[in-house]
């Protein structure tokens, strides 16, 4: 090698070390937590007694009046009620609130709010125990292809292997088994008069656009609420198998628009679209969006914004044994569960053991949709004038939605990218209730009289606003039921109504049977807590 060679290859050299340092450094600190779980137990469900209550004359109730029941779930799904493009909304709430006029209960009102309204209804059983139970009464949009029936026909739909369905936008999330509830509580107040608590339903109409007013339903009421004695949202939980599963919480969200558009700063044009060909002496906006994005993650999709991990608090002894309990449950199943998923593996070759703690413990940052120019079909060359991205990120213990923001913003003004404007859609924290809790205990006692141990996690790895009672209120709040759906947010949404012969799926009427019985459960739990 000359010495003019290795005059250039010295700096050149030099340079290349520090850029291997710095991708080194890089993702050294935006590698994921190894989440430590030093609990050696594991909670067993079967450890809850089955629940022991028989209640002959409502059972028969219920099944004189299954047809009227299923016509129930059918008129709910026949009404439109998408939250993001204000489609049926005032009608639903109304529907709704009319539904528990003529059930009974004594005060009933549509809440207005700053956005879509919330509907409210109380039952006075003269009980000396009060349930909340929390509804959401909107859907998600149609998606244009894909669905086998009109998605608001409300169509009975034979699946293979699974039996008669009801096919259609709610059927499970959550129009079916929300209404399933109602039918039960009806069946209870045609045989014994009242139902065995006081009932507060407090409903909103904009779940699916991340609860931005739903706050403003709970503050109208709070006096109230916080004399209940926990919270209840109705939801089928068992999988194609029949298994049903069981969660205490939620993680809580960030939802965000980020926007990147032409501008004096970094060019770009800044009216409209131009000719394609301009790309030669213009900057795009849409690569723009898409470096700056990339500066969130690195190349394999690990969150790459320094401190975005810092406030997550480990997981609680507690929380350990339910993890225990889950990985044990559903470990030997952790194939079948990638495929129902379509997937081949685990986020980058994780085991099952670590992608379901990492689910349950950790946080995300994903890119829910990216719009930028043109994207239909054939050939159009264009330079946008603007890129907009949907990001959500799925929030765990200790963090807060505004707190996940301000790391974001700060990544991208550290490298550049102050241009890039962010708007929160939507916010809120996570929530979870103990496993210990009355409430709980008596869900999962209702699960055992029907031959179930589900397993119990600490938190889904999606989202709702339980933290309006958990924090706000004080209060415990669970989900459950029986009954098996699929298809939410996606086309041929459905809610199996009879299930095949041989299934371990619950039927419409088994469905409400389990709602009756969590009634009395809970009833008999809090007397003898003596709350």
């Amino acid at each position: 090698m000359s010495s003019r060679c290795r005059r250039i290859a010295a700096p050149l050299s030099v340079a290349l070390l520090s850029a291997a340092l710095s991708l080194a450094l890089s993702s050294a600190w935006a590698a994921p937590p190894k989440i430590e779980i030093s609990e050696t137990h594991a909670f067993d469900p079967a450890s809850v007694a089955p629940y022991t209550g028989e209640f002959a004359d409502v059972y028969a109730q219920l099944d004189k009046q299954r047809e009227t029941d299923l016509a129930h779930l059918q008129r709910w799904v026949r009404q439109p009620s998408i939250s993001a493009q204000n489609k049926g909304i005032a009608q639903m709430a109304e529907l709704l609130r009319t539904d528990l006029d003529r059930l009974g209960f004594r005060d009933t009102a549509l809440v207005p709010t700053s956005g879509h309204p919330g509907v409210y209804g109380y039952y006075d059983a003269g009980a000396p125990h009060t349930l909340v139970v929390y509804m959401m009464y909107d859907v998600q949009p149609i998606e244009p292809t894909g669905w086998k029936v009109d998605a608001f026909a409300g169509s009975l739909v034979d699946e293979p292997k699974l039996g008669k369905v009801l096919m259609a936008r709610g059927a499970t999330n959550q129009k079916g088994p929300q209404r399933a509830f109602l039918n039960a509580l009806d069946a209870v107040i045609k045989t014994r008069g009242k139902p065995p608590v006081n009932l507060i339903v407090l409903a909103e109409g904009e779940e699916e656009l991340g609860s931005p007013h739903y706050p403003e339903v709970v503050a109208k009421y709070q006096e109230q609420l916080r004399k209940a004695d926990g919270v209840f949202f109705p939801m089928n939980t068992q999988d194609r198998d029949g298994q049903a599963s069981m969660f205490l919480g939620v993680k809580g969200i960030l939802y965000m628009e980020l926007e990147a558009k032409g501008n004096p700063s970094t060019g770009g044009p800044q009216r409209s679209e131009v000719h394609g060909s301009l790309a030669a002496k213009l900057d795009s906006p849409s690569w723009r969006l898409v470096q700056a994005l990339a500066t969130l993650t690195t190349p394999d999709g690990e969150i790459a914004v320094p401190g975005y991990r810092d406030a997550i608090r480990a997981p609680n002894p507690e929380e350990q044994r339910l993890f225990n309990g889950i990985v044990r449950a559903r470990e030997a199943d952790a194939a079948k569960q990638l495929e129902s998923l379509g997937a081949a593996r685990w986020k980058n070759g994780r085991n099952y053991r670590d992608a379901t703690a990492a689910e349950l413990f950790d946080t995300t940052l994903n890119i829910d949709g990216l719009v930028g120019g043109y994207t239909g079909e054939g050939v159009k060359t264009i330079l946008p004038h603007r890129a907009v991205a949907k990001v959500d990120s799925r929030l765990v213990p200790d963090q807060t939605p505004d707190q996940a923001l301000a790391l974001i913003r700060k990544q991208l003004d550290a490298k550049g990218f102050q241009d890039i404007e962010i708007r929160k859609l939507s916010g809120y924290p996570p929530a979870q209730t103990s496993v210990e809790a009355p409430l709980t205990r008596a869900a999962l006692s209702v699960y055992r009289k029907y031959g179930q141990t589900p397993p119990v996690a600490p938190r889904i790895a999606g989202s709702a606003p339980y933290y309006v009672f958990t924090q706000t209120l004080g209060l415990p709040m669970i989900s459950g039921g029986l009954g098996h759906g699929s298809g939410a947010h996606a086309p041929n949404e459905y809610m199996v109504i009879e299930p095949s012969p041989g299934s371990k799926i619950a039927g419409l009427v088994q469905v409400e049977r389990f709602y009756v019985d969590l009634l009395y459960s809970l009833s008999d739990a809090l007397k003898q807590t003596g709350k």
